[in-house]
């Protein structure tokens, strides 16, 4: 194994680039270089540590930072979210080697045990706190008013943080121009349009009825349909319970695959989950136990982020579109639960998510909310990319490749959270606000008429 000056120069490397990194891309930033097959060794070794992860095969292959690497100051890539000393744990037990890990099937009994409004996966204070911080006054009025309230701003965030979980490569920005405008972005599969497309369905679904659904099976199986539609290789798979064996990638879990079993079983989960009271808990049960199940043939994690916001819409409470929540620790969340039944990873995060979205969405209804750090750290890098966007007359097109360019230079895990920030600048710029840019109106609306 290489020493550790060299293990964290070649992790440096590697986190230089969020879509991963080639072995050739490797090579160019080593000074003094290597041979490629002493490289290949090197890395084939962080990885086997556990320390980098792969995809792909020979020429294809790309490495990646895997969500438990440690920066160069020893702090955790993803250290603002406060994680509880359960969530440690699983972290450590589901980044192990999958070679490591214990092969588990379905437990019934942990959904059987759950006893609503007895059992909690929420502790009392948490509820109290999430209420505090997503609450309204639209308590009494129609389920589903303060969704309409943000609704143009929650159909692109939610549409496109869904998406992003699943690894849909679509910008911010290319999906309000697709959502907003019917533009197909260059370049990009159609799965992936079909995706944020199904969740605009999905979304307009559960916000215009929101005084007619629940969170009961005729709710949970058309939400699969509108999320599913045009993506499943059987069509009657849309909105059906499987009748299928499936397994979950990178997991030691098994689902179960009795067609009886899993009928049984989601009966039993959406009558549990519509007998909770609290909304918070609802929207986390759903958030655990449909994933567990994996009751469809696929489109289960989508299904299960989108049933989670029913409460919280029908309840008036501040939507969870998911913003800013890495795809790397949101899977070893679903991990924790899949192969030790344990909620602690996937608990944190949720309240950490919900922390976000109201911290967003009381901005859109003229509340005042905490300044975000990371704008605030990075305040003259971000003016200087949406300056750049601006005086160059660029397209959205031409702005998502820059914005992509200029994101290079930052850390790994903040590259991602950059990208947003700058797209967001830029969405939500007018004529009231360029001053803080150092802009003027003239040049502002020159950048205008190109950019839509």
């Amino acid at each position: 194994m290489a020493d550790q000056e060299e293990i964290e120069l070649l992790l440096e490397l590697v986190g230089r680039f969020p879509e991963g990194a080639s072995l050739e891309e490797v090579m160019l930033g080593l000074n003094p270089t290597t041979s490629r097959r002493t490289l290949q060794r090197r890395l084939f070794s962080l990885v086997k540590e556990g320390l980098l992860t792969a995809k792909g095969r020979t020429r294809a292959r790309r490495y990646h930072l895997p969500t438990t690497t440690v920066s160069s100051g020893g702090a955790p890539i993803h250290s603002t979210i406060p994680l509880s000393k359960g969530a440690e744990e699983i972290l450590k037990v589901v980044s192990r080697p999958i070679s490591a890990r214990h092969p588990v099937s379905y437990n019934k009994k942990f959904l059987e045990s759950y006893r609503p409004n007895h059992s909690y996966y929420l502790s009392e204070s948490l509820r109290k706190r999430l209420f505090d911080m997503g609450g309204s006054e639209d308590g009494r009025y129609p389920a589903g008013t303060y969704a309409r309230q943000i609704f143009d701003k929650l159909l692109i965030d939610l549409s496109w943080n869904s998406s992003r979980l699943e690894g849909n490569t679509y910008s911010l920005l290319e999906t309000e121009r697709l959502l907003e405008r019917g533009k197909v972005t260059e370049g990009k599969n159609l799965s992936e349009t079909q995706m944020i497309l199904n969740h605009k369905e999905a979304i307009e679904f559960l916000i215009q009825t929101a005084e007619e659904i629940g969170v009961n099976r005729f709710t949970i199986l058309n939400l699969h349909t509108l999320l599913s539609d045009n993506l499943m290789p059987d069509p009657a798979a849309c909105g059906r319970l499987r009748s299928i064996a499936v397994g979950i990638a990178h997991s030691t879990y098994q689902p179960a695959a009795i067609p009886q079993v899993v009928e049984e079983c989601f009966d039993l989960l959406v009558g549990k989950a519509h007998q909770i009271q609290d909304p918070f808990e609802q929207a986390f049960f759903l958030m655990v136990q449909l994933p567990y199940l994996q009751p469809f043939d696929d489109v289960n994690k989508r299904t299960s982020r989108l049933a989670a916001n029913i409460p919280l819409i029908q309840h008036n409470l501040c939507p969870l579109s998911f913003i800013n929540v890495p795809q790397e620790i949101y899977i070893n969340g679903l991990l924790g639960i899949y192969e030790l039944n344990r909620v602690d990873l996937l608990r944190d995060l949720f309240v950490w998510a919900y922390e976000q979205s109201c911290a967003f969405y009381s901005k859109a209804r003229k509340i005042v909310g905490e300044p975000d750090p990371f704008r605030m750290k990075y305040r003259a890098a971000i003016q200087q990319v949406v300056r750049k966007v601006v005086l160059e007359k660029m397209n959205q097109k031409q702005a998502v490749a820059t914005i992509r360019r200029e994101a290079i230079v930052f850390a790994q895990e903040e590259q991602l959270r950059f990208i947003e920030v700058v797209e967001r600048e830029l969405r939500s710029l007018h004529e009231g606000n360029i001053a803080r840019y150092g802009l003027r109106p003239k040049e502002y609306e020159n950048w205008k008429s190109s950019w839509e």
